[in-house]
């Protein structure tokens, strides 16, 4: 069983980076295999709409996108975290949501894998980001982890002292482990 934390800030060793780690910790004491992939100082172009995934099945972007698709197609589950910038995600989660088109054909191939949402925020919007996220995962034919985990800290670090988003970032890896054995036995 494979999960992949994917850290959707642009800056590194962050508090979304420290909770999604979190998580991928707690599955990887249920036994799964984990890892981590940082958006930090990737290249992430944008969706350019040209639609020629629907032909080939991949996208004609060469950029960093590239090198995530298969650790997603590999995944059984995936942590998807970003901070809120303006009460939603960041643009480079956006980005990496919307280049996941590439992955819809021939056949969708993010179907009946587990997802689980993070959002940390200074002061608010973390619901909204959450949504965004879970969103994405109700339209590739995912399974949401429940609602997701938010956490408030606005300078690295600050997230360790919010006990909930700590606790909660654990019980989202364990809860990733849990549905991905239920629906996909041998797991």
């Amino acid at each position: 069983m494979k999960i992949l934390g994917i850290v959707c800030s642009p800056r590194s060793g962050g508090n979304t980076e420290i909770l999604v780690r979190k998580a991928l910790e707690s599955a990887e004491k249920e036994g799964a295999e984990v890892e981590a992939w940082s958006v930090a100082g990737k290249d992430l172009k944008p969706c350019d709409h040209c639609l020629s995934c629907i032909k080939t099945g991949q996208c004609h972007i060469k950029d960093d996108m590239q090198a995530l698709y298969p650790k997603m197609i590999e995944a059984d589950g995936i942590v998807l975290g970003s901070p809120v910038y303006f009460w939603s995600i960041t643009a480079q989660a956006k980005t990496v949501i919307d280049r996941t088109y590439a992955l819809r054909r021939p056949t969708n191939r993010l179907e009946g894998k587990v997802g689980g949402a993070i959002a940390v925020a200074g002061r608010r919007g973390q619901v909204e980001a959450l949504t965004v996220m879970n969103n994405f995962f109700l339209g590739q034919g995912m399974i949401p982890a429940g609602l997701g985990v938010d956490g408030r800290g606005s300078e690295k670090g600050d997230i360790e002292k919010d006990e909930r988003a700590m606790t909660g970032a654990a019980g989202l890896g364990r809860r990733i482990v849990q549905l991905i054995r239920q629906n996909m036995p041998g797991k």
